[in-house]
């Protein structure tokens, strides 16, 4: 397939230049979508329908054989041979079962090693024979060793996840999941599938997945160019409202209180009281004429713009028109015939023009908001009845800036310069945008990627136990809001296809105190994993810890509070141990990586080492934190866990 696409000769096929250079760029993209991957197999599954899809069952019409795949591959005539997992006739592979077989006879799972088969298991679901069974080749996949960046999970999606994957584009979904659930790859995996149902509209509006930090989205990036899909965004929160340069930081307070829906008012009592009320006329001169619009027309035309409360630089273009159009009135009143083009020189005169800079000037917004953080008397007057006195002491700097360049501006900051933005003039929405490790946002970041989806849809993923910031997310409903996806359905994964049952079980002491009412997670993996916690007094016995994992398959993490990690990476150089950062790609010579317990949500690793669980609970600003930023730091091993510590272990883990 990838050769046809090589071999197409465009030369004569074209009209023009731009067009050539437009067909030869979707050309290359489409070689791209075709390369191989080492390893990867073009077909996991095989279909036995009983009759064939769409046809009368009561015909008897013969059944049908499909192989499932990755991708759809097709023959030199142009016959299908694997058909794309993402197609309705294959969903019965992920859906089927003994009690609704779905018209399936067999449902056949092949396994591999490296990119050979190697085996293969059959299920007869229309037979009633045959007791269901658990799959030995899916339990095999689940728990393959993990090394390297995240990998699709096309051939073991579940059917709880398939109903997810599957949902329409027009509704947005919410999906709750505790550690190794599968989350992400449901959110990835929904927009492979969306592409793929409807890609004209997708690629007319644009796609996005949003991550909590670099090493999150370096780690996720090739799950969808997997599949095919080579146009979808990746970014943080952060890189989406980057108007000025993030130099400074937020103490926790101030970042609570700069985080706060609240804010939002603030900023558009501010952006608007920039408009002032006319008190002279305009004096349009033409010709030999003059027109006259007097001061309480131009009040009631700025009047009508304000009570339409649409973008404040939208009104600022209208205004002009506005005058314009009351000044032709009075022409045709008079006997003439102005057309358009006369109206659009009346809006053009330097009358006009200086009218609209007195009563409606242009704002700009990091202006805007380094006023209302440096200036307490303009804070004070637009944010009266919504922040008290302690809350705006909370918010300003201490210090005078000069300029907008010069200023330290925080991630906060930036999130409030981004609404403002949105107030001036409407951000572009997408037509579909996933939210990945959700629960960490703050109201006003919710707001900033709610505007990137307005006229579209979105995912939301998340897990309330693992809010690590103190804004975390207290539920699902109010965040949604804060989203503009109140509709949103909310969907709980609760069965644990990562972490090892041992694991989960320990780490699960953790949620009554960080997360009462959530449902713990279940792991349905057969391996119970292997889990120690270790007594010891000095660090080298960590570095030993890890020497141990080491002599087993797969990718290693040492994860620590992020003040430790400076003497433990001292420790293992020692050892002569070579060690990765989170973001870096695990290779046969070095496998393991040293994680600070702040970037290790989303990450995973075959087995893990836990460095001091205090440490990592006093390492954030108060207590609840800390423990779910332990319980992330529990939640990231596939096939093993050991937990050092020479202090004593937090009492919620007794």
């Amino acid at each position: 397939m990838r050769e046809d696409v090589e071999n197409l000769d465009i030369r004569d096929v074209t009209a023009n230049w731009v067009n050539a250079e437009v067909l030869a760029r979707q050309i290359d993209e489409r070689i791209k979508a075709l390369a191989d991957l080492s390893h990867t197999p073009l077909f996991f599954g095989r279909l036995d329908y009983l009759h064939a899809p769409g046809a009368d069952q009561a015909e008897g019409a013969d059944g049908e054989r499909f192989y499932i795949g990755r991708r759809h591959v097709h023959d030199g005539d142009g016959d299908p041979m694997v058909i794309d997992w993402r197609a309705p006739v294959s969903q019965p592979f992920y859906r089927a079962s003994k009690k609704d077989p779905m018209d399936i006879g067999l449902r056949r799972r092949f396994g591999y090693t490296g990119g050979d088969l190697t085996a293969y298991e059959d299920e007869h679901l229309s037979d009633p024979g045959e007791a269901a069974a658990v799959s030995k080749l899916l339990q095999q996949e689940i728990e393959r060793p993990r090394v390297g960046p995240m990998r699709d999970i096309v051939a073991t999606i579940q059917p709880e996840q398939d109903e997810i994957v599957r949902s329409g584009l027009s509704g947005s979904v919410c999906v709750q999941g505790g550690p190794g659930t599968g989350k992400t790859a449901v959110g990835l995996h929904r927009v492979a599938y969306l592409l793929y149902a409807h890609r004209e509209r997708l690629a007319r509006t644009g796609t996005l997945v949003i991550g909590p930090n670099k090493s999150f989205l370096h780690y996720i990036e090739q799950v969808l160019p997997a599949l095919g899909e080579l146009e979808v965004r990746q970014a943080t929160v952060d890189d989406l409202v980057a108007h000025v340069e993030v130099r400074g930081t937020d103490t926790a307070a101030a970042a609570v209180v700069k985080g706060d829906a609240r804010l939002a008012e603030v900023l558009r009592r501010a952006v608007r009281s920039h408009v002032t009320t006319p008190t002279e006329p305009v004096v349009v001169v033409r010709g030999s004429r003059r027109w006259r619009v007097p001061a309480y027309e131009l009040e009631e035309i700025v009047r009508e713009l304000l009570d339409r409360d649409i973008r404040y630089g939208a009104a600022r273009e209208a205004l002009p028109q506005r005058i314009a159009h009351a000044v032709l009135v009075q022409m045709e009143r008079a006997g003439e015939a102005p057309d358009d083009r006369v109206q659009d020189a009346v809006a053009r005169s330097a009358a006009v023009k200086a009218a609209v800079k007195e009563i409606w000037p242009a704002v700009d917004p990091a202006k805007l908001v380094l006023r209302l953080l440096t200036d307490a008397d303009f804070l004070a007057v637009h944010a009266d009845g919504i922040l008290d006195e302690d809350e705006r002491k909370t918010i300003l700097w201490a210090k005078p800036v000069r300029s907008v360049k010069s200023a330290k501006w925080s991630p906060a900051d930036a999130v409030l310069i981004d609404e403002a933005t949105d107030l001036v003039q409407r951000t572009h929405s997408l037509g579909h945008v996933v939210l990945d490790e959700a629960q960490d946002l703050s109201p006003m970041q919710y707001r900033a990627v709610g505007r990137r989806c307005t006229t579209g849809s979105a995912t939301v993923l998340g897990d309330l136990a693992q809010g690590t910031t103190p804004w975390a997310t207290r539920s699902w409903q109010e965040a949604l809001t804060h989203l503009g996806k109140q509709e949103a359905m909310v969907e709980e994964l609760t069965a644990g296809f990562r972490v090892p049952t041992d694991v989960i079980t320990y780490a699960s002491r953790l949620l009554p105190h960080i997360a009462p009412g959530l449902t713990p997670v279940a792991s349905v993996r057969e391996n119970p994993g292997f889990f120690q916690v270790r007594p010891i007094s000095e660090a080298s016995e960590v570095v030993s810890a890890c020497a141990e994992l080491l002599r087993n398959e797969g990718s290693i993490g040492l994860i620590a509070a992020d003040a430790r990690v400076p003497s433990l990476a001292e420790a293992l150089a020692a050892a002569g141990i070579g060690h990765l950062v989170p973001g870096e790609e695990t290779t046969r010579e070095t496998r393991l990586t040293l994680v600070p317990a702040s970037l290790a949500k989303g990450l995973e690793y075959d087995y893990v080492v836990l460095d001091e669980p205090q440490a990592v609970v006093d390492g954030e600003p108060d207590e609840r934190t800390g423990l779910r930023r332990l319980y992330v730091t529990l939640t990231r091993a596939v096939s093993g866990l050991i937990v050092t510590h020479a202090a004593p272990l937090p009492p919620q883990l007794a």
